[in-house]
């Protein structure tokens, strides 16, 4: 009986020694840190792994310009050509600035072109000529518009001088708050709105005829019955 006791007490003791042994074991694994994992899933130095650069697609959009030059932007050559003897020279100008050549000055207020997809393609220039004349005194000979490719439709009467804009640099808007772009329509078209147009009596007719249910049969007199 004592053996069985001993014996008893044997296998209690190392089923404990056992047990705190294994939660040791588990205590040091989780103390230990594990390591970082790089891009490819393997373990690095520890360096953070870097974030997969997404690719952006640019929309239609983005791309395309709402705005226009700015008036004060914008930068023209205006020709000035004596006719007394002939010269020739370019006035390279910003609206709002004057160049004096002698006796002769010119003034740029405004310059302008047409859209690319306006049909037809003008450069224009708002100019002003003043010019000295012996007696010392300037006196403006021209003030108004000048087309590059339509000079009749304004000239500068002065029998020395002559003025026309060659050239104006600017941008235009590619797309207006009215555009719809080519993206845009292909996604789906949108839904065709009603007719706001009034419509004929005829119609008005039969429409009112087909929303309204059969009449009713009229009641049955009594004379009738008796007739039957």
């Amino acid at each position: 009986m004592r053996r069985i006791v001993l014996a008893t007490g044997i296998a209690l003791v190392a089923g404990v020694a056992a047990w705190q042994g294994v939660e040791a074991l588990q205590a040091t694994n989780s103390e230990t840190p594990a390591l970082p994992l790089g891009n490819s899933g393997d373990a690095s130095d520890g360096t953070p792994a870097k974030a997969t650069a997404k690719t952006s697609t640019t929309s239609d959009s983005d791309t395309l310009s709402r705005n226009e030059t700015p008036m004060a932007d914008r930068v023209a050559v205006i020709g000035l050509l004596n006719k007394r003897n002939g010269a020739e020279r370019d006035l390279t100008m910003k609206p709002g600035q004057v160049v004096r050549v002698g006796d002769v000055v010119v003034r740029l207020r405004a310059c302008e072109t047409s859209a690319p997809w306006e049909a037809e393609p003008l450069t224009g220039a708002f100019v002003q000529l003043d010019v000295e004349g012996r007696d010392q005194r300037w006196r403006r000979f021209f003030s108004g518009w000048l087309y590059k490719e339509s000079p009749s439709l304004n000239v500068v009467e002065h029998p020395i001088y002559d003025v026309w804009p060659k050239s104006c640099a600017m941008t235009h808007p590619d797309i207006g708050p009215d555009t719809v772009l080519a993206s845009a329509v292909g996604a789906g078209a949108p839904a065709a709105p009603r007719s706001s147009a009034k419509k004929s009596a005829a119609a008005d007719a039969s429409a009112t005829t087909a929303a309204k249910p059969d009449a009713a049969a009229p009641p049955v007199s009594a004379s009738s019955n008796n007739a039957r």
